[in-house]
């Protein structure tokens, strides 16, 4: 078996197909497709976009006789052909599907279990198709209720068929669960037009797709860049796509540039922490990246220390700086938002952080700068030609470049609203279209610098302070004995805020974990000028959202309900913070 051709043999169309049937309806004249690798780089299973199109077609006849058309139907996304066929066979029976994520994105069974049930309540599903490896689980999530639990590969829906009538291009598309819903899953509406308008900006303005290129993914298919940008994007241009499970990449993270390597991929994407992992992973094995045009950052806070590594570490594999390409996106704008430009690697700007909480703007760092107080910022780059980006104050005055403000964003990808059944589509924007996208940042000479999230953002005694500040921090002085962290603020009996970090430590000796405790709380001090707690957790204890992002807000909850306690000898190893309740 052999990986599906680079070059589709027809010619290129870049994107302006009205709905993704018909994307894939023009790329099955090809010979491109999708293809899927195990940990070592085997690989396990491909499909021609032809193939992948009469697959789904057949099931898509299926569907139509079990179920009404507009039903919204569960989807448990593991990367495999099975499900991108259901999620085309949806798309060609006029369903929408819901993609799910596995148990391992949500971390352990009985939380999973309660999270699809919300999901599948509030989306109002029809029905959940699942691989084997997990119906078990999903049998029990849904126990109770009257929602069936069908094969992924649809091998158990009924034999007989049904005229299929596809969606069209003012119909809906499937349903995006936002990366931050661990707690109360918020259902985004993703529309044909806003896919095939995000899918047209993506193709043509921001990674500029030519005849040669091709995909590498490792991202989850849940996810609005692993479905939209690694998933239906290529489709949209005819590429093929060489797909890496995310499990499989934590095991491996080698194999995801061995593909790359091997099948001479083009574009490919990752948050920072991919690329940091690869970097510590890596053992001397023979790669050429040279081919590797668009090496994209997503998902989260671009890091420059993790690239840096990564830069270094890859050189002599053939790996260019100025590949590097940063962008900034969210699934209620379908995706993208905005893209560096291609071949011009990373753009940084060192501001001082002191001035920046006490006045708002994002003033370059100086002599002046107080040590520990500068901070590195990457440039997301310029906002999509077919997007309006502004960033404002709290009373809504634009504001000019430096000046840190809310987020807003008005276009044509935008999602048609949050989904709850048997009520009205919740709008994402106000009156004049323009969606509060919850992030803050700043403008520099043409091109947005993501600061951070605004409901992370910390007051105390008037002055905003990023938690990623004092999370960087802790990576950076703890070294290799420091995981995850979270920071957050809470308040004391009286109202009083208090900062504190939580730290996944990896060291057990009492006297290293002093010393560590002491030292991050002396560092996050010095780079914040303001006083935080530490308190040292154990490893893979911190939330993460459905995207794999460590989740602040849930952290926090946790912390106040008493979960992060080690016991050693009975007696807890997590001492609380003076005169802090949950209450």
């Amino acid at each position: 078996m052999e990986p599906t051709v680079t070059t589709a043999g027809i010619g290129l169309c870049t994107g302006t197909f009205q709905t993704i049937c018909e994307a894939l309806d023009y790329a099955a004249e090809g010979n491109s497709g999708v293809n899927f690798y195990s940990s070592d780089g085997s690989l396990t299973a491909r499909l021609t976009y032809g193939e992948l199109r009469q697959n789904a077609t057949v099931m898509a006849g299926q569907l139509a006789a079990a179920f009404p058309r507009e039903s919204r139907i569960g989807l448990v996304a593991e990367t495999s052909a099975d499900f991108v066929t259901a999620f085309m066979a949806c798309q060609y029976a006029g369903m929408v599907p819901a993609p799910l994520g596995l148990p391992a994105a949500f971390g352990g069974r009985k939380t999973y279990e309660w999270q699809v049930g919300q999901m599948v309540r509030q989306a109002g599903l029809s029905s959940v198709m699942a691989p084997v490896s997990v119906r078990d689980i999903l049998t029990s999530a849904l126990a109770g209720t009257s929602v069936p639990v069908i094969d992924l590969s649809g091998s158990d829906l009924p034999a007989r068929t049904a005229a299929a009538r596809p969606h069209g291009p003012d119909d809906l598309s499937y349903i995006q669960f936002s990366s931050g819903s661990t707690s109360e899953p918020k259902g985004i509406v993703a529309t044909q037009a806003s896919v095939s308008a995000n899918c047209r900006a993506i193709i043509q303005e921001g990674l500029q797709v030519v005849a040669g290129d091709r995909a590498v993914s490792w991202l989850p298919l849940y996810h609005d860049m692993g479905l939209v940008g690694f998933f239906i994007a290529p489709m949209y241009s005819q590429l093929s796509i060489d797909f890496l499970s995310p499990t499989d990449f934590a095991r491996r993270p080698g194999t995801w540039l061995k593909l790359i390597s091997e099948n001479r991929g083009t574009l490919s994407y990752s948050p920072s922490f991919g690329y940091e992992l690869c970097a510590r992973r890596y053992r001397g094995e023979t790669l050429d990246l040279a081919s590797w045009r668009a090496a994209g950052i997503g998902g989260d806070m671009v890091r420059s220390e993790a690239l840096s590594a990564f830069m270094q570490t890859f050189a002599p594999s053939g790996f260019s700086p100025s590949a590097f390409v940063s962008s900034y996106g969210l699934a209620e704008a379908t995706l993208a938002v905005s893209f560096a430009p291609l071949k011009a690697g990373l753009r940084t700007d060192d501001i001082d952080l002191a001035r920046m909480q006490t006045s708002g703007r994002a003033l370059p760092a100086c002599d002046l700068t107080r040590e520990g107080s500068a901070r590195t910022f990457v440039s997301s780059g310029r906002p999509l030609p077919s997007l309006d980006l502004q960033i404002v104050s709290d009373a809504g005055a634009t504001l000019g470049d430096r000046q840190v403000g809310r987020i807003i964003v008005r276009g044509p990808s935008i999602a048609a609203g949050y989904f709850r059944v048997d009520e009205p589509l919740q709008p994402l924007t106000n009156a004049d279209g323009w969606l509060e996208t919850g992030d803050l940042g700043y403008w520099n000479e043409g091109e947005i610098v993501i600061t951070g999230r605004s409901k992370d953002l910390i007051l105390w005694n008037g002055r905003n302070i990023w938690p990623q500040d004092i999370e960087w921090v802790a990576q950076e002085t703890g070294g290799r004995n420091v995981a995850r962290s979270a920071a957050f603020e809470v308040q004391d009996e009286t109202g009083a805020t208090h900062i504190l970090l939580l730290a996944e430590c990896r060291s057990r000796d009492e006297a290293v974990r002093t010393e560590l405790s002491r030292d991050i709380s002396a560092a996050a001090r010095a780079a914040t000028g303001a006083p935080v707690s530490v308190e040292l957790v154990p490893i893979r204890s911190l939330p993460m959202t459905s995207s794999g992002k460590l989740s602040r807000a849930a952290s926090r909850i946790g912390f106040l309900a008493g979960d992060f306690v080690e016991q050693r000898d009975g007696q807890s190893a997590l001492p609380a913070v003076a005169g802090i309740s949950g209450a």
